[in-house]
């Protein structure tokens, strides 16, 4: 008899955990948001510029896979930093019907802008259906411009002596790195956005010596304790989350994102990051 009640409170024990464990991953966690703070050294900084705040979002996600209500919430938070210059990382949103250009707008009222400016590039989801739809590449990039959010589509801004450079998506019809990367000046404090993180192992980037930030992998959302993320959306399984030494002048840094693809998580956490500017010697 005693053999049958341990097991049989040891089943029971286990079910609970697995339910506790289960809720938390699809209640608690893709909605605890974290605020990671990075020191960025960048070559050629203005002096005026030392000290200064870059605030990196990703991969919003805005749609019907979870209440992107919470995105709003997390706006609000972050403006609370009031950033000098804050960039997007691409991922808008998960794209399905043109429901969700209202739901951008909406979400987007309460856009995070830095004081000094605001740049972003676009992800694969934010090019349709298959990332096969350049047109809805364009409604997002309108939309977003209308909140004084700069879309870098193998472009560059300089924002009071900060020079971004950024790459159009990897599996979009428009990627083009070379264009971009070879406007690169080495003479100015440059920083570059590129959405999928395989991008660093392509032969584009001129030489390039600076810090690159990516999103697209949201740190694989699930992560077993002391295990790697078994699923990763990119060749390099290297690349889940955090900073990276790419051993040749460039820095990676992936941020784990702030929405969700679908709507759960297990040790990671939604991320903002925000980056303390500080001048390379």
């Amino acid at each position: 008899m005693e053999r049958r009640k341990f097991i049989k409170n040891t089943l029971l024990t286990g079910i609970g955990a697995t339910a506790i464990g289960g809720l938390y991953s699809w209640q608690v966690e893709p909605f605890w948001l974290e605020f990671v703070n990075v020191k960025m050294p960048i070559k050629n900084l203005p002096k005026n510029l030392i000290g200064k705040t870059l605030m990196q979002i990703s991969d919003i996600h805005v749609g019907n896979k979870f209440d992107y209500n919470y995105i709003i919430d997390s706006f609000k938070k972050a403006r609370l930093y009031n950033p000098d210059f804050v960039v997007y990382t691409g991922d808008f949103v998960s794209y399905e019907t043109p429901e969700q250009f209202d739901q951008l707008e909406k979400v987007f009222k309460y856009a995070v802008n830095g004081k000094l400016g605001t740049a972003g590039v676009l992800g694969n989801h934010d090019y349709g259906v298959n990332w096969l739809e350049p047109d809805v590449a364009d409604r997002i990039s309108n939309i977003l411009d209308k909140k004084n959010i700069t879309i870098l589509r193998n472009q560059e801004v300089s924002f009071s002596g900060l020079n971004i450079l950024g790459i159009d998506d990897y599996w979009s019809s428009n990627f083009n790195p070379v264009k971009i990367m070879n406007k690169y000046d080495a003479k100015k404090a440059n920083v570059v956005l590129c959405h999928n993180p395989d991008v660093c192992d392509l032969n584009v980037w001129n030489n390039y010596k600076g810090w690159i930030l990516s999103g697209h992998t949201h740190g694989g959302q699930v992560k077993p304790p002391f295990l790697n993320p078994p699923i990763l959306p990119v060749k390099n399984k290297r690349y889940a989350a955090g900073e990276f030494d790419l051993y040749d002048g460039r820095t990676l840094y992936i941020n784990r994102a702030l929405g969700n693809l679908y709507q759960v998580r297990l040790n990671v956490r939604p991320e903002i990051t925000l980056f303390e500017l500080v001048e390379e010697v």
